[in-house]
């Protein structure tokens, strides 16, 4: 049967004469026929294959980024700026981590036991390598830790440690002790470990003169693999390679490729012509200068929040609470929302952001009314005594002129802050405030303005940690410089409230005191809480595997990089 239909199909030259008897129509037609079938017959096997199989996460390819400013110290205990951190991020690991979400995950540790709130006993993974193939153990927690507390090696995070000691148990147990119970210990965990066999030979005063803060050795994902720098010794790029022995898991892609630039826009610029595929950060300002076709923004939430804080204790004016509350009801949220952070980013009414541990959503909440305002001054004797506009009244009996409702408002010399500062004084001017924008620059107002709590109101952010301490904000003790109290705020029921929660190590204890602790400080309205700025975080479409929504620091938007990836395969499905 098969030779007999075998047989019936038309030999090559019996094809031949067929198509010579053929018009050219019929030809078109037939050929035509035949191409359609053989396409969809294509089409059929290239689905089949494809539904039989799904695509995955391959190695390969690189991921470069642009960064503003020039690495000093590739060294966690070092590390002073974004770059530095950032850098720090990727080479290094700390004991303790964060997840995409913002809480505190387990790292070069596995686990840790806590006695009396003071002792912190820590289990430590046996699987870890540095980057030069030597095994992770607890020498290495132990140096890093003595490290930061000796004065010789100038870390920044000293302070941070102080009344902080470190025991070697064993080579993979570690004991902290604390002098005192310090309910978010944990957090300070999330330091890089240094490796005690490259360091420990080297003379604390001469460390940050060590070529090894740029060729660091970590147990990172990644490794520095090359430098690039300009004629002038500036550098111009840094390539960090893979490291295949990662205690989680080598990263997707073989390398990461950091360039620097000296501001935003030439970041922004490199990143419009194809140089990278994403940017540190991008304000809410810029980001229409990137293209929307092939950019992802993540828009990350992060512990920082802006307020305007008044310091009672340099404006008679603002020391009074009802002038304090006319502000408070007169500012325009929303307008700042919508006009200056161009909706990137989360309004707040306490010290605690709604997105972070401890809020208390049901503080008092000054609702935007210029009449509530306006009331509030009239029933408080402010008057418009010459007709400009600006409110004025004897503060005292003794007061031989009125004084006028006037005070200056600081802030750092920045367009985002300057335009809310702008937004802050047009509100204030309705309700008959007058009010003078000096705008610094940072060194000038960390080192002259804040230091010296040198301004009657001050437009500024505060950072908190994921699980958060507002003592140095808050303390009446930390009215002065190094304390970060700018609004040189002072409550005995406060100050009890905020040493009992560091003593807490139950969160559900914590959580309660910290809602009442709110609940005091908005009440007292020491500030005008405003906003929790977003972090904004452009990166190219190409990259995929990108889930992290929350970050403690800046650099932790690189949480959970070993599963971003670029390239991808087809594999049976299971």
């Amino acid at each position: 049967m098969n030779k007999n239909l075998l047989g019936k199909i038309p030999s090559w030259p019996q094809l031949r004469q067929i198509l010579k008897v053929m018009n050219k129509k019929e030809k078109y037609l037939s050929f035509g026929s035949l191409f359609l079938a053989l396409f969809f017959l294509f089409v059929f096997l290239v689905n089949l294959y494809t539904s039989q199989r799904k695509e995955v996460p391959a190695y390969g390819g690189t991921y470069s980024e642009a960064l503003v400013g020039q690495p000093q110290f590739i060294n966690p205990i070092l590390a002073a700026s974004d770059v530095d951190r950032d850098l720090s991020k990727l080479v290094y690991s700390g004991l303790v981590g964060y997840d995409e979400e913002g809480n505190l995950v387990m790292d070069l540790a596995e686990s840790y036991s806590i006695k009396d709130g003071k002792e912190y006993t820590f289990k430590l993974r046996r699987n870890v390598f540095w980057h030069d193939g030597k095994p992770f153990n607890a020498d290495d927690v132990v140096f890093t830790v003595n490290a930061i507390l000796n004065p010789d090696y100038g870390s920044p995070l000293r302070s941070v440690w102080q009344g902080v000691k470190v025991e070697k148990i064993d080579d993979y147990t570690v004991k902290f002790i604390l002098d005192n119970p310090y309910a978010m210990f944990l957090e300070t965990l999330t330091v890089g470990i240094l490796p005690r066999h490259i360091w420990e030979s080297m003379n604390p005063k001469n460390i940050i003169l060590s070529s090894i803060n740029l060729t660091p050795v970590g147990t990172g994902p990644f490794k520095v693999d090359k430098i690039i720098k300009s004629k002038l010794g500036y550098i111009k790029s840094i390539r960090l390679s893979a490291f295949d022995d990662y205690y989680k898991k080598r990263s997707y892609f073989n390398n990461f490729e950091i360039k620097f630039y000296d501001d935003e826009e030439q970041a922004i610029n490199a990143y419009q012509k194809g140089d990278v595929l994403g940017v540190a950060y991008v304000s809410a300002q810029n980001k229409g200068l990137l293209s929307q076709e092939n950019t992802n923004i993540y828009k990350l939430k992060t512990p920082t929040y802006f307020s305007v804080f008044f310091n009672q204790n340099q404006s008679l004016i603002l020391a009074d609470i009802n002038v304090r509350k006319a502000l408070a009801y007169s500012v325009d949220k929303s307008k700042i929302f919508y006009e200056a952070l161009l909706k990137d980013g989360i309004i707040v009414d306490s010290p605690i952001p709604p997105h972070i541990f401890g809020h208390n959503d049901n503080v008092k909440k000054y609702e935007f009314s210029l009449k509530k305002a306006e009331e509030i001054l009239k029933n408080n004797g402010w008057k418009d005594l010459d007709g400009d506009g600006i409110l004025e009244k004897k503060l005292s009996k003794k007061d031989k002129e009125p004084t006028k409702l006037s005070f200056s408002l600081v802030t750092l010399d920045s367009p985002d802050l300057t335009s809310v500062a702008q937004i802050l004084i047009d509100d204030w001017k309705k309700i008959g405030v007058d009010v003078r924008l000096d705008a610094y620059s940072i060194e000038e107002m960390t080192q002259n303005i804040i230091k010296e709590r040198r301004y009657d109101a001050i437009l500024f952010g505060e950072s908190l940690l994921m699980e958060p301490d507002p003592f140095v904000f808050w303390h009446s003790s930390q009215k002065k410089s190094p304390g970060l109290n700018l609004a040189l705020y002072g409550n005995r029921s406060v100050d009890k409230l905020l040493e009992e929660m560091r003593q807490k190590v139950d969160r559900n204890q914590r959580e309660k005191i910290l809602k009442e602790f709110q609940e005091k400080v908005v009440n007292d309205i020491p500030a005008i809480f405003l906003y929790s700025k977003l972090y904004l975080y452009p990166v190219n479409k190409k990259i995929k595997g990108i889930s992290v929504k929350k970050i403690a620091t800046y650099s932790d938007r690189f949480t959970g990089i070993e599963n971003w990836y670029i390239k991808t395969q087809l594999v049976p499905k299971d």
